[in-house]
């Protein structure tokens, strides 16, 4: 199968099983939805497909092969936004996204030049509602405005895959249209998402995971 898949994971954190035997797939194009109770491993589970966790056992699999037989490849196709936002608070909104870019582009990209990079921010920041806060510092904005600020990270480079935590949280029925639009635009393209929600609306034709149906058996 041609995407991204998981076969028989098992996560361990603090000397306890989190998840086991978990599997998934993921077409080109397709949205996977985490769903479940706080602590049955969706933020676990996300890190794990970031290359940021290593399973207990299993593996990860991009068409078919290992993504450990190539992490470097992994990491590029990839973007990883978690529930909490990261950002420098003494820099403006637009200089976070130059940062961002700088950190996320490819060697061959960097030679397009500086410009096409700030085009590539103001778009970013245009795309969340944020064109006219791009030289307010970080620390002035609101926590709605910090999540979207985090999320148009997305938009800086291509990526075939998002992985999101969370990603509505603080966001005001904008912010989450204008979070819905990019996924959709993503998919649109080709682009897989995995993310964690607690509630809808889900991306058309989305599948669900469900940690809870992962649990290891409790022992005595």
């Amino acid at each position: 199968m041609n995407g991204f898949a998981g076969e028989d994971l098992v996560c361990e954190r603090g000397a306890r099983i989190v998840f086991t035997r978990l599997r998934f797939a993921v077409g080109l194009g397709g949205a996977l939805v985490l769903v479940g109770p706080n602590g049955s491993g969706k933020s676990s589970l996300l890190r794990t497909m970031a290359g940021l966790l290593a399973p207990l056992a299993g593996r990860l699999t991009w068409d078919g092969a290992d993504v450990r037989g190539d992490p470097f490849a992994h990491h590029q196709r990839l973007r990883f936004v978690a529930h909490t936002d990261a950002m420098k608070p003494t820099l403006t909104a637009i200089e976070n996204l130059r940062l961002w870019a700088a950190l996320a582009v490819s060697i061959d990209e960097r030679s397009t030049g500086e410009g096409n990079a700030d085009t590539r921010c103001r778009h970013a920041l245009a795309a969340f509602g944020l064109a006219a806060l791009a030289e307010v510092p970080a620390r002035y904005l609101s926590a709605g405005q910090r999540r979207r600020l985090t999320l148009a990270r997305l938009l800086l480079a291509p990526s075939r895959l998002w992985l999101l935590d969370e990603p509505r949280t603080a966001l005001d029925s904008d912010g989450a249209a204008r979070l819905d639009a990019a996924v959709a635009a993503h998919r649109q393209g080709g682009g897989i998402v995995v993310m964690a929600l607690h509630g809808g609306p889900y991306p058309d034709g989305a599948r669900f995971l469900d940690l809870a149906d992962y649990r290891a058996a409790a022992t005595c």
